[in-house]
């Protein structure tokens, strides 16, 4: 089955980086556009990134310029760079295919 595990957040300074990483097993991950979403506590989920198959990315608004979104499908796993990270970057951050299969999630905060 889709298994998608991602880890690296923690707690940073404003100001500081993160990088997060998404590992996928049970699809064929050079084949698939992958994209990060994000869900601050109560509010509705959020989405951040997209990498297509073919390396194309896309940003939402609020990171554009700070985050970068890329993959190594040798290691079938898709990365976050997040800089100059906002306490408005607090949020648990998921990977996802397709909106379909996601991950747990892991949980950035970022404090002031």
């Amino acid at each position: 089955q889709v298994q998608l595990v991602e880890s690296g957040g923690g707690l940073v300074q404003t100001g500081g980086s993160l990088s997060l990483s998404c590992t996928a097993s049970g699809i064929s991950f050079g084949a698939t556009d992958m994209e990060w979403y994000r869900q601050e506590s109560g509010k509705q989920r959020e989405w951040v990134a997209t990498i297509t198959s073919r390396g194309v990315t896309q940003y939402a608004d609020s990171v554009k310029g700070r985050v970068i979104i890329w993959r190594d499908n040798a290691k079938n796993t898709v990365y976050l760079q997040m800089n100059r990270l906002k306490p408005e970057d607090t949020a648990v951050y998921s990977c996802t295919v397709a909106g379909v299969y996601w991950g747990q999630g892991t949980q950035v905060t970022v404090s002031s």
